[in-house]
């Protein structure tokens, strides 16, 4: 009887087991599935912004539009209803009226020894005109947005992400070898750009550029050859936020 009961015994175990494995395997394969059905929204998403399908590029975890915009594959991915965007130089995906007002950012590691550059980033959106939007550095989380470095490469010299579920973009890359050579003003114009990402701004020069079709933030028309958010000059272009960026900050914000 004692023997009887050993072997039911390990036989329930054994099946306990089995079943667990089965379980856990199911979880496994259920993620990805899960993890791929939300990359194929977030590229629609891109393509329903006016990007074009060859101008998009699957860097892993994220896809890459105009060499520094970042579209993470697990972000929420907003409503789009109207198609394509084709009236201003921005998203239509900005940061909400609460959380515009306290943009947290934190500092990685990684970027420490560029502290003073992503403040006078942040002091100049800080500074615009008419506008209640405000970035901060936090020393811990929570945060709103991660800025960091990483080799992105020769030609690169940084990429921010785009505001979803109405907080700004979380992340943003910064090359940090890369510009190292360039002038504080240039360094600091490089992270103050990718900062204008995370708030909405497309590349002001789109059309040069050969960018997918983007026109002007309502009430702010034409180019601006002094605009801080003019894509393809990290290390030569302007290092002030133009009259026209603060307009149409202050136009959004």
């Amino acid at each position: 009887m004692k023997k009887l009961i050993q072997t039911i015994a390990v036989a329930a175990m054994m099946t306990l087991v089995i079943v667990s494995c089965k379980k856990n395997q199911e979880t496994i394969t259920d993620e990805p599935q899960a993890t791929v059905k939300n990359a194929d929204k977030v590229l629609q998403y891109i393509k329903d912004l006016g990007f074009p399908a060859e101008s998009i590029v699957d860097n892993g975890s994220e896809f890459v539009v105009e060499e520094d915009i970042l579209f993470p594959k697990d972000m929420v991915v907003p409503f789009v209803t109207e198609g394509p965007k084709t009236e201003q130089y921005y998203t239509g995906s900005i940061v909400n009226s609460t959380k515009k007002l306290n943009i947290r950012v934190f500092i990685d590691p990684s970027m420490t020894s560029m502290t003073s550059e992503i403040n006078s980033g942040i002091a100049q959106w800080n500074a615009v005109p008419n506008s209640t939007l405000r970035f901060n550095v936090v020393t811990a989380a929570p945060y709103d947005i991660l800025i960091k470095d990483e080799n992105l490469g020769s030609g690169t010299c940084g990429q921010g992400q785009f505001p979803s579920g109405g907080s700004a973009g979380a992340l943003i890359k910064i090359n940090k070898s890369y510009i190292a050579g360039n002038s504080f003003a240039q360094r600091a114009r490089t992270i103050c750009h990718e900062f204008g990402h995370c708030i909405s701004f497309r590349h002001t020069n789109w059309s040069a550029r050969g960018e997918s079709t983007a026109t002007n933030v309502p009430g702010v028309t034409g180019t601006d050859a002094l605009s801080l958010m003019n894509g393809g000059q990290c290390n030569s272009g302007a290092t002030v936020l133009s009259q026209k960026d603060k307009d149409a900050t202050a136009a959004l914000y």
